[in-house]
């Protein structure tokens, strides 16, 4: 382990060309290490880490990773990389269209650091910007199914098809467990379908949606409008007929095509999902999109994920904030609706904003383009013979080449066009808004290579334009508006939507303008060279089903993020395909699962999990068939030893896995680690290591080589990737070998499953829709590792363990930090506690993380994981002069506190109860004990910065009584 109070030598070079990374990455330079060391009472890093790491777990052998590069050198591996990728038109469809991102908001959203370092809207007064385009996602979800209430978007089409399942399962008044499904689904959606039904012991039941239902009883009913294979038909028989007989019916549908078509919410669907990806969100390889769900009303309250609703502040205004969190996972924990506990929220904002910038007008336009493209290219090849199976649809068509279908593929890729093959006789063919009269042309010119005869060029297009040439049903047709809210008629000029984005921007507090210090959810530095790629078009333009020799840059980045995650977490194999963290959770535990099946032990369901987890760890072990059983903390904040073996010693032989969080969730390094490892495998169990908290741990010590068997990594978090606002993330899942065989497969990309298994039969299917996950977003934690080398994250560890205990050393003279391991110390985070302070005052949690935004700082967590506490972190990213910034803040709002003891006003009239104060009620008459420059002002600096929150405190239970979750009219913003 390096002495690391100055940036270690190794990632210096003579030849280098300029302050190394890590220097940029980690924010305290040497000067200010060494006082911070000195407050914390430690000579070195080094030193610090060997009194906090247990010596049982310590890792002190270095990682063995390449050597740091300087940020021109990364990106010019990262541009070498590109160059492998061949990008050409995509035409294949199965649920991924390639788009035209606006500039204005590909520059200003996706490539916005104000965007994209924003975290969860938990505290919604800083957060009302992206919670206003939120809200518009909602809106434009709504208004487009036809359903009066959407989500604020899922993870993709498959998961979202997945959560509608579960859904139905909990809402359904039948007794059945059986699922019917549409054959023509998306094969991807199918197999996710499958993956989710096993563990709960739901039936899939795979028919033809055009003949008749099962005679058994079935719980809900998925059907595809249009369908996989392009075809659309009046989907509204098979619905009634459906409901008539309990069951729920969700229709994954497409956002576009619902311009043209009657909405499903129309056709009678209670549950209507799918993604939003062709609205504005590239196609990266297959992620990160916005999946979606609306629901029908009185279904609301079963939904999974988040809901933007709409309140009322303190002074009566109309906010935004996320209705039902009760919802939240944390808090339902086994008895959660669903374990996803994050969103796709940049994605969807995306979308919201690209329909915004076209308006229903200009979304209308661009689906009668694309359709009319593939009418116009199915009349072509029905010109010159070819038989064409699709005669009502929108954008896709399938056509049939008898024993020749694999000869067209290859002459089509041969001139630059991708298409999709079903079998050896047929081809389905998509369009899309990219979609030109060019790219028509050269498909009718790689079907007449195969087949022969006359070729058709741009005249014969315009002909058949000029014939009317449309597949629509016109019972089909929409007749409903849709889009009527200002917000998507107001910003159709370059100018206006500059300025709504700003506008929405400025409403919010990201890493671009303050510390985010939230516990459990690092917030580190999002540089700029590790996003830099995402938009590039040769990874952002790339389709996850394109035939894999296009994708050798790809394929290289992720066989090598890959090597990399397993040299630093001491596992053996890692799948990058789980899109969340709570989808890496679901993989890990289903690996578990497998696992114990393939030995026999099919009674082996119960998993232990300490009572301090994150609720996700409950919903997944649920999701994965698996029994809770809590065990109990000490005081400490530990796991109870003694309860444990209790709990073993009463399961023991059904025990399946025992599930902890190290660091714990208490942010402490417990000393037990090993020995709680030991007791799990004795009983014949395996030991699942949440790697929410690894961002204490990378170049210290390594979860697969101290005794787990499987964890989930948050990307998101200690690899960089950013929070977007909560979304996207991503949460792979690593493994020791004997687990390898049970990570997640793929029926359509058998390259991107287990080592040496080129199928799922046996072992565990797909756990999100892209081979890959969210693949488009995997260039950052390359860069990042790359840019660091194993060296630059050891010192960025120990660094972030330096400021959290540098932050609880500064505050726990005022605030008493909750739990501490050795020596005094916490890892990377600490807790600090306010119960007694509320006893005591009436001052609470809320009153604090209130009173933070006065300061212009986001709130830590709170609440959790203990009630009346708050949790911080403050990560290695952030300099010595913020992290004082912020304890000098936590350090007044002590001394207000002080006041009310002092008996200067009482809590309810104090400026922590009346926090967060805008600039507005400022204004006029003033009737508070304490002056208007102690409410805005309360410390010098933020005369020269001031951040101006744009509502006060915001009323949760008055939006959850009158739940609104679409765009309010203009006219509820009266005053």
């Amino acid at each position: 382990m390096t002495d690391s109070t100055v940036t270690p030598s190794s990632v210096r070079s003579a030849l280098s060309d300029g302050v190394p990374f890590v220097e940029r990455h980690v924010g305290p330079g040497s000067e200010a290490v060494a006082r911070m060391l000195a407050a914390v009472g430690y000579d070195s890093l080094d030193a610090l880490s060997a009194a906090a790491v247990p010596e049982t777990i310590a890792w002190t052998e270095g990682l063995d990773l390449p050597a740091a590069g300087s940020e021109a050198e990364v990106a010019a591996e990262l541009r070498e990389l590109a160059s492998r990728n061949t990008v050409v038109r995509s035409m294949i469809g199965l649920g991924y269209h390639d788009t035209h991102t606006p500039a204005v908001i590909r520059r200003n959203v996706l490539e916005n650091p104000a965007w994209y370092t924003a975290y969860t809207p938990y505290q919604p007064e800083i957060s009302q910007g992206r919670l206003e385009a939120l809200l518009a996602f909602q809106t434009l979800v709504g208004d487009l199914t036809g359903l009066p209430v959407a989500g604020a978007s899922l993870l993709d089409e498959p998961t979202a098809a997945a959560e509608a399942m579960s859904l139905a399962h909990r809402v359904s008044k039948t007794q059945s467990h059986r699922f019917v499904v549409d054959a023509d689904t998306h094969p991807q959606t199918l197999a996710v379908l499958a993956t989710r039904a096993e563990p709960l012991g739901i039936d899939l039941v795979v028919v033809d949606a055009d003949g008749a239902l099962p005679t058994e009883d079935f719980f809900g009913v998925l059907l595809s409008y249009p369908g996989s294979s392009g075809t659309l038909r009046d989907i509204s028989p098979v619905v009634a007929a459906a409901q008539a007989r309990g069951a729920v019916v969700a229709v994954a549908t497409d956002l576009l095509a619902l311009t043209l078509l009657t909405p499903p919410g129309e056709l009678g669907a209670d549950v209507v999902v799918g993604s939003a990806q062709r609205l504005g969100v590239p196609l990266g390889f297959g992620g990160p999109h916005a999946g979606f769900m609306s629901v029908r009303q009185g279904l609301e309250r079963s939904l999974p994920g988040r809901l933007v609703g709409v309140s009322v502040d303190a002074d009566g205004r109309q906010a935004y904030r996320l209705a039902l969190q009760t919802r939240e996972q944390h808090i339902r924990r086994e008895k959660a609706t669903s374990n996803i506990c994050t969103a796709q929220v940049l994605l969807a904002v995306t979308s919201a904003l690209y329909a915004a910038y076209h308006g229903p007008e200009g979304l209308t336009r661009i689906a009668e383009r694309t359709h009319r493209h593939a009418a116009v290219l199915a009349a072509g090849l029905a010109e010159r013979g070819v038989e064409v199976l699709t005669s009502a649809y929108f954008d896709t068509v399938r056509v049939r080449v008898p024993g020749r279908a694999a000869e067209v593929l290859q002459a089509a890729e041969l001139l630059g066009v991708n298409l999709r093959l079903i079998d050896a006789d047929t081809l389905a063919i998509s369009t899309d808004e990219t979609t030109t009269v060019r790219d028509l042309v050269t498909v009718w010119g790689a079907f007449q290579e195969v087949l022969g005869g006359a070729g058709l060029d741009e005249s014969d297009a315009e002909r058949i334009v000029a014939s009317g040439a449309r597949a629509l049903p016109e019972g089909l047709a929409r007749t409903s508006e849709f889009l009527t809210h200002p917000t998507f008629h107001d910003h159709r000029s370059e100018t206006a939507m500059l300025r709504y984005l700003r506008k929405l921007s400025d409403k919010d507090i990201a890493l671009d303008r303050a510390m985010i210090p939230l516990g459990s959810c690092t917030m580190k530095l999002n540089a700029t060279t590790e996003m830099e790629p995402i938009t590039q078009p040769a990874w952002a333009d790339m389709h996850p089903f394109a035939p894999l020799h296009q994708a050798a840059g790809y394929v290289e980045l992720i066989r090598t993020l890959e090597k990399y995650l397993v040299e630093i977490t001491g596992y053996d194999t890692v799948s990058l395909q789980p899109n969340a963290g709570s989808q890496g959770e679901f993989a890990g535990l289903l690996a578990i699962r497998g696992y114990h099946r393939a030995n026999g032990d099919m009674h082996r369901d119960v998993c232990l999990i300490p009572s301090s987890a994150h609720g996700t760890n409950a919903a997944s072990a649920v999701m994965a068939g698996m029994r809770v059983v809590v065990v109990a903390c000490t005081d400490a904040g530990d796991v109870d030893l003694d309860d444990l073996r209790a709990k073993i010693a009463q399961h023991g032989d059904n025990l399946a896995a025992l599930m902890i969080t190290y660091p714990s969730t208490f942010g402490v390094y417990e000393q037990t680690v090993t020995e709680i490892c030991a007791m799990v495998h004795d009983a014949g169990g395996q030991v699942y290591v949440d790697g929410a908290n690894l961002n204490a741990l990378v170049g210290l010590a390594k979860p697969g080589k101290f005794g787990a068997d499987v964890s989930h990594l948050n990307l998101h978090k200690t690899f960089c990737i950013p929070h977007g606002g909560g979304g996207p993330g991503v949460g792979p899942v690593a493994v020791r070998a004997h687990l390898a065989p049970y990570v997640p497969g793929h029926p359509l990309r058998p390259e991107a499953g287990p080592t040496g298994r080129g199928h799922i039969d046996g072992g565990t299917g797909p756990v999100s829709g892209a081979p890959w996950g969210s693949a488009g977003i995997l260039p950052i934690p390359w860069a990042y590792i790359r840019l660091m080398g194993g060296d630059g994250l050891t010192h960025a560890t120990q660094v972030a363990v330096l400021s959290a205990n540098y932050v609880a050393a500064r505050l726990r003279d005022r605030y008493p930090v909750l739990y501490t391991g050795r020596n005094g110390l916490v890892a990377h985070e600490c807790i600090v506690d306010l119960r007694e302070i509320t006893k005591d005052t009436g001052v609470t949690v809320d009153d604090v993380a209130k009173r933070l935004v006065d300061y212009g700082f986001h709130a830590p967590t709170m609440s959790f994981p203990v009630a009346g506490t708050l949790m911080i972190e403050p990560t290695e990213s952030e300099d010595l002069g913020e992290l004082d910034r912020f304890c000098d803040a936590m350090l007044a709002i002590r001394t207000e506190i002080d006041d009310i003891v002092a008996g200067r006003w009482a809590v309810e009239d104090s400026p922590l109860r009346g926090a967060p104060h805008t600039a507005e009620c400022l204004l006029g008459e003033w009737s508070k004990p304490y002056s208007r420059e102690e409410a805005a002002f309360p410390v010098a600096s933020l005369r020269e910065t001031k951040y101006w929150p744009p509502v006060r405190r915001i009323d949760g239970a008055y939006g959850d009584r009158h739940l609104v979750c679409s765009c309010p009219p203009p006219e509820a913003f009266e005053s």
